[in-house]
């Protein structure tokens, strides 16, 4: 290769870099490219060559008191083929004036190159002061390396550097983290982005730069933190990785660009021998989740590091505060407790993803090795506890997203979810989707879990936004791939025969509304006719659509769902529902006479038997009836720390006689003798069940997962409405809370009803309460709506 001699020796420079880059319109003779890896270290030698020639020429020599020292990509070994140079010129400080002409020496024949550059002149104390008062002078500064000069001069700026940042890092982290955490909110997260910027976002090259930093302040372990033989490869492996992406984007995007865009990924893939664009984005995504999941663990080894004002003076130790069964808080994390066997415990794994959404605390490393190691996959049908956990999961909304990426990146998610295996990593194929199908899945779910309370059935709501683009990946249509593989997961999960075939229908139609409003006139009574015929009048099945096409547009992207969709959808939905309304609501199955004989043998009776699922006992309770027993029954069961799943609400002569079925916070229940004298006492008035609720609300004196934290991150609005005309059934659908019960149907009987028979359902966190009532007097239209306000109320205070 022939090139033209320059006046200007960085002009050479420049041709030299396009020539390894292979730029036709600086370096025009072909020459073959070399790797990502190969022209990483090229590049770097090429710029090192001449920065040394430059300097020299310059006076920067050994024994002058300057030195030129290179930070950024060139320091770390890392010159990509756009990348910025970064560099400083030390001196001592005794000849100012020679300070600038070496300056002007050696930077302008770079900027007259068009190279780009970040340059500092100082001492080595007010490098120090900058470093000292800018963050990200002091992280630049870490990697600092000699390139020529006084090598001394150097070694003390990198020797003070790294001195003052060891004593400074841990005082420093909390500023460290919130500058980390606003770089992810203007770049998002790598690993699930369409158009990832792999530089800034979140499990990108920065990160690992930052575990570095962490790592030099003897803070966390840096690059040890995933070994080569953790999912995806160690942190080194990514790292590389996703540094080979950057560059072969800077040689084809011919900038220096750090957002990778949909039209050069073919040929970014090609240069790194994948087989296309969508192997490219499962290598960034696999890479990311690899450097996000060591960035977690490192960031909360960091805060475990630095001692806690006040508590390590009084010697105290971290509790272990109960969350689940078998689950604890300890040292900050969600951990087993002592006497958990994960081998002997196939439901452990979601309650554990559970207990950590709900407390808003991460899972510990440790934790989930030995889930991975040792939770047994579940085999045949679910046992309805396991299956309860996951929609307790599911129901927390967005704070399900870091546990339930804990557990993937871990293998585990995939374990509960084979058909995970064609999603995750999958890019989208138009650019209107933000994320990857796996992440869209679980930003549907999130987006979802605010809409339960409008539909009857929130755990198909949510089953369906997680499996509504499930065939994706496998080639045709993916809503009817979709449709058949959610009949497996739906059996598999131990749904009901109707609820299968539901949850396939929600998968098949989940597209209908979205393209019934693009494609007709909602206004039209055809457009009704048509989309009651493709749903085969199914009300249920039409409510849950309305809620997932808001979810499923809310999750695809910014701006997809809008006023104008919002109103045609809900049009549509309320046109269809009035076309196919009907059907009557079921009552409970009348008491056997057995059962009547059993429970009015003593004026109080409790009996608790467990079911054939783990965690779940069946509770039956009579009394007297009256006014206020259903409320002080539940209130019972609140305060002694049993969460109501179902209940069902009979009487029979005079008595009332309630089943519950309940789960434990953790442990077991109370004896049943405990809870007859509990009972007795609220019912004669020394036990204030309102004040007991109200205390454990205002103190968190419950073993639900509390303590400073909502017991559910998202609390979808109560809804509350009447079925029919009159005031004879009145049903609520609302966030479960401990207490829920015993409150609503305290307002009911205070407000003059009796309650005559009630169907307490708990599905995906979120109850469904039907109740049956008479009235002491007339209700009047301002007192309906009352009521319903009141109900409401109850329920959002719960």
């Amino acid at each position: 290769m022939s090139v033209e001699p320059s006046t200007n020796p960085a002009t050479d420079l420049a041709r030299a870099r396009a020539a390894l880059i292979g730029n036709p319109a600086l370096a025009p003779d072909k020459r073959p490219v070399p790797d990502a890896a190969a022209l990483r270290r090229a590049l770097g030698d090429l710029f090192e060559l001449w920065l040394s020639g430059a300097a020299r020429r310059s006076g920067v020599v050994e024994g002058s008191g300057f030195s030129l020292v290179a930070v950024g990509g060139l320091a770390r070994g890392e010159m990509l083929p756009y990348s910025d140079l970064d560099l400083v010129l030390l001196h001592d400080g005794d000849d100012v004036d020679k300070v600038h002409q070496i300056a002007d020496q050696l930077w302008y024949p770079i900027w007259d190159a068009n190279i780009g550059l970040d340059h500092s002149v100082r001492t080595v104390p007010e490098a120090l002061r900058v470093a000292g008062d800018d963050l990200s002078a002091a992280l630049g500064l870490l990697d600092a390396r000699h390139i020529a000069g006084d090598e001394d001069l150097s070694d003390l700026l990198i020797g003070e550097i790294r001195q003052q940042w060891r004593k400074d890092a841990p005082r420093r982290l909390p500023q460290l983290i919130e500058h980390a955490e606003q770089r992810w909110v203007r770049a998002g997260e790598v690993a699930h982005r369409s158009e990832p910027d792999v530089k800034n976002g979140r499990g990108g090259l920065r990160d690992v730069q930052l575990l570095n930093a962490l790592a030099m302040a003897h803070l966390t372990d840096g690059l040890r933190l995933a070994s080569d033989d953790a999912p995806g490869g160690g942190l080194g492996t990514a790292y590389r990785r996703l540094l080979d992406v950057r560059t072969e984007l800077h040689r084809v995007a011919g900038r220096g660009r750090e957002q990778l865009r949909a039209q050069d990924a073919d040929e970014i893939a090609s240069a790194l021998h994948l087989g296309d664009r969508f192997a490219l984005s499962r290598l960034i995504s696999d890479e990311a989740r690899t450097i996000g999941f060591a960035l977690d663990v490192g960031l909360r080894t960091a805060k475990g590091a630095v001692p806690r004002r006040g508590l390590s003076m009084r010697g105290l130790l971290p509790v272990r505060r109960p969350l689940d069964e078998g689950v604890v808080a300890h040292g900050g994390e969600v951990v087993l407790a002592r006497d958990a066997i994960p081998s002997h415990d196939p439901g452990l794994v979601l309650r554990v993803a559970n207990a950590a959404a709900r407390s808003g605390l991460p899972i510990s490393t440790s934790t989930l090795h030995r889930l991975a190691d040792y939770s047994p996959e579940i085999r045949g049908t679910w046992p309805s506890g396991i299956r309860d956990s996951l929609m307790d999961l599911l129901a927390t909304g967005p704070a399900m997203l870091g546990p339930v990426e804990a557990l993937d990146r871990m293998g585990l998610w995939g374990r509960l979810f084979p058909e995970w295996d064609f999603v995750r990593d999958l890019p989208p194929r138009d650019a209107i989707h933000a994320w990857t199908v796996d992440r869209h899945l679980l930003e549907a779910v999130a987006h979802a879990a605010p809409l339960t309370t409008r539909v009857s059935r929130p755990d198909l709501l949510l089953l369906g936004a997680l499996v509504h683009d499930i065939g994706k990946g496998r080639g045709g249509d993916h809503s009817e791939i979709g449709a058949r593989m959610a009949r497996v997961i739906g059996t598999r999960l131990g749904l009901w025969p109707e609820d299968v075939d539901t949850l396939a229908d929600i998968v098949a139609h989940h597209l209908l509304l979205a393209q019934t409003i693009a494609r007709r006139d909602v206004d039209d009574p055809a457009t009704a006719e048509f989309v009651a015929a493709k749903l085969g009048g199914n009300a249920v099945l039409l409510e849950v659509l309305g809620a997932l096409a808001e979810a499923d547009a809310q999750a695809t992207g910014p701006g997809v769902w809008s006023d104008w969709k919002e109103s045609l959808t809900r049009k549509l939905v309320a046109n269809t529902a009035e076309l196919i309304a009907g059907g009557e609501v079921a009552e409970p199955e009348p008491l056997s006479a057995e059962e009547i004989d059993r429970f009015t043998a003593d004026e109080v009776v409790v009996e608790i038997t467990p079911t054939d699922q783990e965690h779940r006992f069946e509770v039956t309770m009579s009394a007297p009836d009256g006014a206020g027993v259903l409320a002080k029954m539940a209130g019972v069961l609140a305060i002694s720390d049993l969460r109501v799943l179902r209940a069902t609400v009979r009487s029979d002569d005079g008595t009332a006689i309630n089943t519950f079925t309940v789960a434990p916070f953790y442990g077991d229940p109370p004896a049943a003798g405990l809870l007859r004298q509990r009972l007795k006492g609220a019912l004669g008035g020394s036990v204030d069940i309102a004040a007991r609720l109200a205390q454990m609300r205002s103190t968190g004196d419950t073993k639900a997962p509390r303590d400073g934290v909502p017991a559910q991150a998202v609390l979808a609005p109560p809804v509350v409405r009447w079925l029919h005309d009159d005031v004879s059934t009145l049903e609520v659908r609302a966030s479960d809370r401990p207490g829920l019960l015993s409150a609503v149907s305290s307002v009911i009987e205070r407000s003059g009803g009796s309650i005559r028979w009630a169907a307490v359902t708990t599905m995906g966190g979120t109850v469904v309460d039907t109740f049956a009532l008479t009235w002491e007097s007339p209700v009047d239209e301002r007192r309906r709506r009352l009521i319903a306000q009141q109900v409401a109320l109850a329920c959002a205070q719960a």
